[in-house]
């Protein structure tokens, strides 16, 4: 196992996942583990700091989460965050209560000492509270350090044990100098380095994947996306031609051209590709489902059997290669601690009992914008990084309800035309991602003074750094008009367009 700098245990927030890599950002090696992680696997990591996370439940309630008790004695520097900081004031003997009122939202932070946590930020510093509980008495031997209007316990430190707490989440956005603090932590409070970086972690997956494969060959699924190219790009790396089996299944559920595309962008790389023809076999299996879970399992579940089944024509293949993300963990299984399962993702949960093949997944701990980092390290070309991403379940999961040719037809076209307005009009590089979506809703319109009852598309547009939080996209009007009149005068089917001005949270990005 090896050494990780800063660990984070995880005891459920949403914001866990934003705490690494604003510290990855840095420089500083940074992982999740759950809260309840083992005391002997958190020594063998070997870390220089521990953050306790934020997370819904109360540390006064009967099955609190609790950390291993072994970790306070282990003598390395400790900063909580909300949940966090209550566990640490409950530990050291202070008291938590349930706050008269919650507080969510902006507050301004007073510095009330020079603790170095609080090194080069300024006062009255934004910072993002998300709270119900409160310290009600500091344990003995923490000081004030910073406070808020509501929150006269704001920040408190005990740096002669290292040990700093704050009530706040540094990790946000709308925490202004929030990095700087954790950044404070990490490095002049634990003396962390600022060593790892996207070149360093590539040398490392190589290597690592050399050493899991050996001599066998890797069966790689690949979409044409950011994703699976870069793990091909590094199998690529690792292993020899032979060895390398890349596979894209067209399963009938792509956007306009994706295919042609897949294929070109493979000969560029000089990667052998196979394509296999099973719009059928998945159309079949999606046949009166309507159930978004259902059609995820569905398709993740036939992807198998038609990997497994082009693996038996070649000798050797034990290991089946993903393009797994840690936002797809996070997502889908509450693996890193007792976080809310939001969706299933068709790539994230091992293999059924029936397969052999071992998982390479050398993406699975990183997130999206270090995924074009490391494409770019790795020599691919800018516009394939820059591509925006695409979901394994494709347009199945794009459109509400069942899966129908006909609205397969209607959504891709769609689709293909919101992009070309998009490239058109220099917006495409300034979203984060942007699809259509089928609502399968009819409503009334005109045409050509002839009623009309025909289908609704929404246009999905977001800005967003990692896909974990996002905002609709303020794109001018004159652009949407655009690509709402092409839709609707290209289209047979179509006569309504709307606008998604949902964000993430409360929304997902995809609909399904």
């Amino acid at each position: 196992m090896k050494q990780v700098p800063i660990l984070v245990l995880d005891f459920g927030s949403q914001y866990t996942q934003l705490i690494a890599r604003k510290l990855r950002e840095s420089g500083v090696y940074t992982e999740v583990v759950p809260y309840r992680e083992s005391l002997k696997d958190i020594k063998a990591r070997k870390p220089q700091g521990i953050i306790l996370s934020g997370g819904p439940a109360s540390v006064y309630a009967k099955d609190a989460y609790k950390p291993d008790d072994g970790i306070w004695d282990l003598g390395l520097p400790i900063l909580g965050v909300c949940y966090g900081m209550q566990l640490i004031t409950q530990h050291f003997g202070g008291e938590v209560v349930a706050a008269d009122h919650h507080e969510y939202g902006k507050a301004k932070l007073t510095v009330e000492s020079k603790s170095i946590i609080f090194k080069d930020i300024k006062n009255n510093s934004t910072v993002w509270m998300s709270h119900g509980d409160k310290a009600e008495k500091l344990p003995d031997g923490f000081d004030i350090v910073g406070t808020s209007e509501n929150s006269p316990y704001a920040a408190i430190a005990d740096d002669n044990r290292k040990v700093y707490a704050f009530q706040f989440h540094p990790e946000v956005h709308h925490s202004i100098e929030g990095v700087t603090m954790l950044k404070n932590f990490a490095k002049h409070i634990c003396g962390c380095s600022s060593s790892w970086n996207m070149g360093s972690f590539a040398k490392e997956k190589i290597d690592a994947i050399k050493t899991q494969v050996g001599n066998k060959k890797v069966l790689c699924g690949v979409s044409g996306g950011v994703d699976s190219s870069v793990v091909a790009a590094m199998l690529n790396e690792a292993l020899t031609k032979e060895q390398l089996i890349c596979v894209f299944v067209d399963q009938g559920l792509l956007r306009k051209n994706e295919v042609e595309d897949v294929q070109n962008m493979f000969k560029m790389l000089d990667i052998p590709l196979i394509t296999i023809d099973a719009k059928k076999e998945f159309m079949s299996v999606l046949e009166g489902i309507s159930d978004p879970e259902k059609k995820r399992k569905a398709i993740g579940e036939k992807f198998i059997e038609v990997f497994d089944k082009e693996a038996k024509k070649h000798t050797d293949v034990e290991f089946l290669a993903q393009g797994t993300l840690y936002t797809d963990v996070i997502e889908s299984v509450s693996v890193k601690g007792p976080s809310k399962t939001i969706k299933s993702h068709h790539n994230v949960g091992g293999l059924p009992d029936w397969m052999t093949f071992e998982l390479v997944e050398p993406l699975r701990e990183i997130f999206k914008d270090e995924v074009r980092k490391l494409g770019l390290e790795l020599g691919l070309p800018k516009d394939m990084i820059g591509r925006h991403p695409f979901p394994g379940p494709g347009l199945a999961i794009r459109t509400m309800g069942a899966v129908t040719e006909e609205g397969l037809h209607l959504i891709r076209e769609s689709d293909a035309i919101m992009q070309e307005e998009l490239k058109a009009t220099g917006y495409y590089d300034k979203v984060w991602q942007a699809f259509t979506v089928l609502l399968n809703v009819q409503s009334v319109g005109v045409m050509g003074d002839n009623r009309t009852y025909d289908n609704t598309v929404c246009i999905r547009m977001v800005e967003s750094v990692d896909g974990m939080t996002a905002t609709f996209a303020h794109v001018p009007h004159d652009v949407l008009e655009g690509m709402s009149r092409r839709i609707i005068n290209e289209i047979d089917g179509i006569n309504r367009v709307v606008y998604d001005i949902s964000s993430k949270p409360p929304a997902t990005i995809e609909w399904e």
